[in-house]
């Protein structure tokens, strides 16, 4: 059978904003999934053609990586929001302003619409398009669909120049991609159809039917598990590999992936609201699951981030916590050995959730709540707040808590290291210059590799375009290199001079051999100080290098200016406070809690220069929990299954935040209450929450509505003591026990009622 697709380049559904339109795009996306048929012959390239030859195999298997729906700031089309705002962690700005948070609050979800939805299309400057969380039962079919082409079609063809290793490993990933796929689907919908082929113009949809959870489990399982088979073939680079072997591989899908795919799918399979009387995924069997997940990560140099702090990481935020969420994960786990798979879109915390002191702010979106605040425990005595014997003082309610609270949420009376006018300048990467001298410069998205062939090579940067007028002006990069450089030097070139002397070039510099990415900082005063540098529009930065046989990398090239001393800000919350609370409902730059959020979010972060990290999709610490909770359920929290009990798991979540172990001896109800805490503060903002307390069945408890901290002044100026008063939100109308999961979109259910006679709709949306 022949089946018309778009050519490899423009097949690309997210990939590229140069590949695909927007409205081409929308096209495909919102057919439903019985329309998920192919289209007569326009004279594009036919699907044989693209699976007959290497490179347009290759370019359809990245552009099925490339579709991996970012996780962030993803939901509502006017100002976006992370998931968090409809559940109990967070209240968004737009409460009682039209939108999605207003909408969800309200009850306005039907099948034909759900807030959650958006068709909101966004190019991001290296051209990829991001369509905020459109709807999801769309999304993913569409997704699976393309991994089925891709797998019904490559094993046919043996003749093709490609490797075996390339054939495994493509194949390997993207069985993983559409067992993540109908991991999401599960997570919102419940029971789906399961299919493995794609659909042709004879299929019978009369015969389509919903699979049970534990149908879906066991596919999804297996699909890993075969992936998993694959041989690691750790020195090719398109192999199924546990680390792949440069930054420039973001995309890819190791195998850690697949073993947190395992892990969750097994949790949620067992969770109340979605185990099955009889099926074999209980507990019992989440746990065994779990734990070789956890062991086979750890076995491969997976551990939680815990790096020591230094100066520039005390710039950027307070602890080691607070960095892990603002450092953008390196998947060759150099330095980050914890994220297993992150989201390709970053933040924008200074931007869409942002204080009103911070420069070029729009808005406080989603406003912490009273409830996730009160979650974060004492650090002292490691106990919930709620404990008479935990040291909590309720006229000093931001002592001595949790150090997650501190680099989560900011507070009143939190301290913003703020910068006011100073920035920081991001320089092109360098480029190969005319006067090399004997190498080769390899240029990647987001890493530069030198490697020398003559003993005096000069590369520069493109021109800088700006002006350096600040106290303090420090060049910063990243590298790595085979061996030490001594001799090098910065210098300054202008318009098109030649290689430049004094007073252009800086002192001698050392380079020293870098087997790992090394951080190195150079004083640029000097530079300052003998030149107007960076005060022409035809300014370049270049580096001079000795020696032959060097290989380098460099990332993360930037000039980072500053006024000193960097003053400190006090956050006031309190009402008429520099980001006081606000009754208004238009004024969307104020919170509506008395709080904003931190995490992700980056000091130096603000109009030119964005600093914010990127969410995480999976990461091992979920891995811990995950465990941690099918142990206890499964037997109890003491129980070790190998070297771990449940109890041991959430300790060492704990350990790296600097928190006290939970006391042993807990009772399994006891255990319950403090590990779902754990989880909550653990993971908060991580698009977990929202999924937990429904897996859990406890959504009547915790959405019916958040609160917020409302504080003034006794009797300012005499008396400056502050007076808290906890004061409801707006109440929502989305704890019934329908919102347990999505509706299945209207239109979906309509086709399929009238294909096969029964209603695929889920329990209260009819």
């Amino acid at each position: 059978m022949k089946v018309n697709i778009f050519s490899p380049a423009k097949f690309c559904i997210l990939h590229s904003a140069f590949c695909i339109t927007v409205a081409a795009f929308c096209i495909l996306l919102y057919s439903s999934c019985s329309d998920y048929l192919d289209m007569p012959s326009d004279g594009r390239v036919e699907l044989e053609d693209v699976f007959a030859q290497r490179n347009t195999i290759v370019d359809y298997y990245q552009s099925l990586l490339g579709e991996m729906p970012p996780v962030g700031f993803t939901y509502a089309s006017r100002q976006v929001t992370p998931l968090a705002v409809f559940c109990d962690e967070a209240e968004d700005v737009n409460n009682q302003v039209s939108g999605a948070p207003y909408y969800w609050y309200n009850g306005a979800t039907t099948a034909s619409f759900n807030p959650l939805y958006s068709s909101t299309a966004t190019v991001t400057n290296s051209g990829d398009i991001i369509i905020y969380n459109t709807n999801a039962w769309l999304y993913y079919f569409a997704l699976i669909r393309r991994c089925n082409t891709f797998l019904q079609q490559i094993p046919s063809n043996t003749a093709i120049d490609i490797k075996d290793v390339e054939v495994e490993g493509m194949i390997a990933e993207v069985k993983v991609l559409r067992a993540f796929a109908y991991l999401q689907l599960m997570k919102r919908y419940g029971r789906v159809p399961l299919t493995d082929t794609p659909y042709d113009a004879a299929h019978d949809y009369a015969k389509d039917t919903r699979a049970s959870i534990a149908q879906i489990t066991d596919f999804i399982i297996t699909q890993c598990d075969e992936a998993l088979a694959t041989p690691e073939n750790e020195a090719q680079d398109m192999a199924f590999l546990w680390t792949p072997r440069s930054n420039t591989q973001r995309t890819k899908i190791p195998r850690a992936f697949a073993w947190a795919v395992k892990s969750q799918t097994a949790l949620y399979a067992a969770s109340p609201l979605f185990y099955e009387d009889g099926s074999k995924y209980d507990w019992s069997k989440a746990a065994e699951i779990t734990k070789a997940a956890l062991d086979q990560c750890l076995e491969h140099g997976y551990t939680l981030y815990n790096r020591a702090m230094n100066d520039d990481m005390n710039a950027k935020t307070l602890n080691t916590y607070g960095y892990y969420f603002i450092q953008r994960a390196d998947p060759t786990r150099a330095l980050d050995k914890e994220t297993i798979f992150e989201s390709k879109l970053q933040a924008s915390i200074w931007t869409y959730a942002a204080l009103p002191i911070v420069q070029g702010g729009l808005t406080a979106g989603p406003c912490p709540s009273q409830e996730l605040v009160d979650a974060y425990e004492m650090q002292e005595t490691g106990l919930p707040i709620s404990d008479p014997a935990s040291g909590y003082d309720e006229t000093n309610p931001y002592n001595g808590r949790d150090p997650r609270f501190y680099a989560s949420i900011y507070y009143n009376g939190a301290l913003f290291k703020w910068v006011k006018g100073a920035s920081q300048y991001l320089t092109p990467r360098f480029y190969d210059n005319r006067l090399n001298g004997g190498m080769t410069v390899t240029l990647k998205s987001d890493t530069t590799t030198i490697t020398t062939t003559g003993d005096t090579s000069y590369i520069e940067t493109g021109y800088l375009g700006g002006t350096i007028d600040y106290d303090e002006a420090y060049l910063i990069f990243e590298y790595t290199s085979n061996q030490a450089v001594d001799g090098a030097y910065f210098y300054v070139a202008t318009g098109t001079s030649a290689i430049p002397t004094s007073p252009y070039k800086s002192a001698p510099i050392t380079l020293s051999k870098a087997d790992a990415w090394t951080t190195y900082r150079y004083d640029l005063r000097d530079f300052m100080d003998k030149y107007e540098f960076g005060k022409l529009s035809s300014h370049r930065l270049g580096l001079k290098l000795n020696g032959t046989g060097l290989n380098m990398e460099i990332r993360g090239l930037k000039i980072e200016m500053a006024t000193p001393p960097r003053p400190l800000t006090s956050v006031e919350t309190y009402v008429g406070g520099n980001c006081g609370i606000s009754d208004n409902t238009s004024e969307i730059r104020r919170t509506r809690t008395g709080y904003y959020l931190r995490k992700f979010n980056s000091a130096v972060s603000e109009t030119g220069n964005n600093d914010d990290g990127y969410f995480k999709i999976f990461r091992l610490a979920e891995l811990y929990l995950n465990f941690a909770e099918a142990a206890y359920n499964a037997s109890t929290p003491e129980q070790k299954y190998g070297d771990l009990s449940a109890t041991d798991a959430v300790n060492a979540v704990r350990a790296r935040a600097d928190m006290p172990p939970l006391p042993a001896g807990l009772s399994k109800d006891a255990f319950e209450e403090r590990y779902r805490n754990e989880r909550r503060v653990e993971l908060a903002f991580e698009e977990h929450r929202f999924f937990d307390v429904r897996r859990w069945k406890i959504l009547s408890e915790t959405d019916r509505g958040v609160h917020g901290m409302r504080i003034t002044m006794k009797n300012p100026p005499a008396d400056s003591t502050f007076v808290y008063e906890p004061v409801p939100m707006v109440t929502r109308q989305t704890y019934a026990d329908k919102y347990l999961l999505y509706p299945i979109p209207q239109t979906e259910v309509n086709k399929m009622l009238q294909y096969t006679g029964t209603s695929w709709q889920n329990p209260g949306w009819n």
